[in-house]
């Protein structure tokens, strides 16, 4: 699977709406200044009365995004613990230690196996966020671990 760049998000002009105002457009742009600071979103520009083109940030700004205090309730922190590991697929366990290995390299930290296991847990819990519950969940997380490790080389 190929990560896009630009996502058209195809909102409609709001023609049949009342007033005119399209309510989708209206809510889909209230939305992305909270998707950008969150590290989701890099920028948006309209394409046209109907659309708007989004570009996707890295997934490196997913990782650095800073938690907010005022986001919903059931946001979590990340976790620096490794009890949030467990009942990973070994692959899955595999490909996350490698990132938070090279994660810990590009810091300049000597890896330690503590470090490691803290990192590894902060970057699942950042990642998880971001990932739908359902059958295919790990699949999109060994997915997500992917296109970090992608962007970093």
């Amino acid at each position: 699977m190929t990560r896009p760049d630009d996502v058209l998000i195809i909102t409609g002009r709001g023609n049949q709406s009342a007033g005119g105002i399209g309510v989708l457009r209206r809510e889909i742009l209230e939305m992305l200044p909270s998707l950008k600071r969150r590290g989701i979103v890099e920028s948006w520009t309209e394409h046209s009365p109907g659309s708007i083109v989004v570009k996707l940030a890295p997934m490196s700004a997913l990782l650095d995004a800073p938690r907010r205090r005022r986001d919903k309730q059931g946001t979590t922190r990340p976790s620096r613990s490794a009890e949030v590991l467990k009942g990973l697929a070994p692959g899955t366990f595999q490909a996350l230690r490698d990132l938070a290995v090279r994660n810990l390299d590009s810091l300049g930290v000597v890896e330690t196996d503590q470090f490691v296991e803290q990192e590894m847990a902060h970057t699942f819990s950042s990642l998880v966020a971001g990932i739908p519950e359902g059958p295919r969940r790990e699949e999109m997380m060994r997915e997500a671990i992917r296109q970090a490790m992608e962007e970093e080389e």
